[in-house]
């Protein structure tokens, strides 16, 4: 069989694979047709991404060290598309999106997070595309991101001495539930000392308007939320990295300078991939019409979340003490991972059940059941779709230098992803696009950690590169 024949019996099976869980599910319980919508949602996303080849990694990498946009403009196309999508929907009082905590952990997150994403040479949902691909590399920071999340949720010792005595009176003093750990554990009175009681807004709401009127989720949160911001800082790359090239070669070839000039080198910019543009344009849809199916069910089902489901169908291990599972009703990546390695390590001993993480919000149900999950499962098997019908797909075994790197930024990335509430999918594009003001300063952050990535990057090899040629490396960053 030729490579071409063979690739495309390995797409059929994967798909059949996914459509075998989708119609069991479904013949066991009508219920679980919610597990279904996120499968499929899931596939399109992994297909899109490795087609697109999309990576926030990558779009500062390729901003900073080589000043090229492709993928910022990719991005920026996804996130006003979502944001449009998202608009029409909240409107329509379908949404399923919570805004975050407002605060400037949210820079710091990101700034942690950017740096690890840098380091590992791919974002969190890029990890998991790549993953599919066959990259060793991108599989070795899936697991380090899932692994870390998962222990540091949990974790206490000494770092519970750094907790403000402000941040451990107000997490005693909300009064959970007993069997929760709200009073111990640095990450738990970090989230009930201090991010609950972060005020939460959307842009809307800021400016007086609503959710549910139209002017409220359309203009405050799209054009004012998202679509001007987007527009800021595609003017603020064009600008400064791609301004002076174009007005150079349009001179060159005989064209005037002005504000057509201008606009034209503009359209050049945003058009400089069909391919990353028009994806950017499908996953802006798509993530708005998962948010428009999943609240459908909800609505047609009559529950609010995923735990209720299991609570029926009696798998409701691993619930959390309130009933409730992570059931996000938006393309989320970096949680599912935790759960993964968090009910593994619970499997092997492991009593993670008395944090907040695991143990009131998210829960940690089994991985078959856990219905969110399936979508990063299913976007791992879409990018695998999309690779092997391109013949993109090969398994890469890592050099020990890139599984250093995947391991130091992988930790990086769990970290910052818990200390966020997300990735650069939950963090950042879902919030950015659903008018919350903390998905940009995610953002911003993200673009900090990132910048510092690059120039470490940059200094590494130039040293490395000396060291080879048996010169004096440089020691200056």
């Amino acid at each position: 069989m030729d490579t071409g024949r063979r690739n495309r019996a390995w797409a059929a099976a994967i798909v059949g694979l996914f459509l075998a869980v989708s119609v069991g599910a479904y013949a066991v319980n009508e219920l679980y047709v919610y597990l279904s919508a996120y499968l499929w949602f899931g596939f399109v996303y992994g297909m899109c991404l490795q087609y697109g080849r999309f990576c926030f990694a990558s779009a500062f990498r390729d901003l900073f060290a080589l000043g090229v946009p492709r993928m910022i403009v990719g991005i920026m196309i996804a996130t006003v598309f979502f944001a449009f999508t998202a608009s029409l929907v909240t409107a329509g009082g379908l949404s399923t999106f919570h805004a975050a905590p407002l605060g400037v952990y949210s820079v710091v997150a990101g700034l942690v997070f950017g740096v690890g994403m840098v380091l590992s040479g791919g974002c969190a949902s890029s990890s998991f595309y790549k993953a599919g691909e066959g990259d060793g590399t991108a599989a070795i920071v899936v697991v380090v991101m899932a692994v870390t999340q998962a222990i540091f949720v949990d974790v206490g010792g000494w770092l519970d001495r750094l907790v403000p005595a402000s941040w451990h009176a107000s997490a005693v003093a909300k009064g959970l539930p007993a069997g929760v750990s709200a009073g111990e554990g640095w990450l738990d009175q970090y989230f009930a000392g201090y991010l609950w009681d972060r005020p939460i807004a959307t842009v809307s709401s800021l400016l007086g308007w609503p959710e549910g009127s139209v002017a409220g989720p359309v203009v405050g949160n799209f054009l004012v939320g998202a679509l001007l911001p987007a527009v800021v800082l595609l003017a603020a790359v064009y600008v400064f990295s791609q301004r002076a090239g174009f007005l150079r070669r349009r001179k060159r070839e005989g064209g005037s300078p002005g504000p057509r000039a201008e606009l034209a080198g503009i359209w050049a910019m945003l058009t400089s991939s069909r391919r990353t543009a028009v994806v950017g344009l499908i996953l802006g849809v798509v993530a708005g019409l998962q948010m428009f199916v999943l609240k459908g069910l909800r609505l047609k089902f009559g529950f609010e979340n995923a735990g209720a489901i299991l609570r029926t169908t009696g798998h409701d291990a691993g619930v959390t003490i309130v009933g409730t599972v992570h059931d996000p009703g938006t393309w989320a990546v970096a949680t599912h991972g935790a759960q993964w390695a968090g009910w593994l390590l619970n499997k092997l001993g492991w009593d993670n059940t008395h944090n907040i993480f695991f143990g009131y919000s998210e829960g940690i149900p089994n991985p078959f059941f856990n219905f969110a999950a399936w979508m990063s499962v299913a976007l791992v098997g879409g990018a695998a779709v999309m690779a092997l019908l391109n013949g993109e797909f090969k398994l890469k075994k890592p050099t020990p230098e890139l599984a250093l790197f995947a391991v130091i930024g992988g930790v990086l990335m769990g970290i910052g992803a818990r200390l966020g509430l997300g990735c650069n999918i939950g963090a950042f594009f879902v919030r950015a696009a659903n008018g919350d003001p903390s998905g940009w300063l995610f953002g911003l952050g993200m673009t900090g950690g990132a910048w510092i990535g690059v120039k470490f990057f940059t200094w590494w090899t130039e040293r490395k590169m000396a060291t080879e040629a048996g010169g004096a490396p440089d020691l200056q960053l």
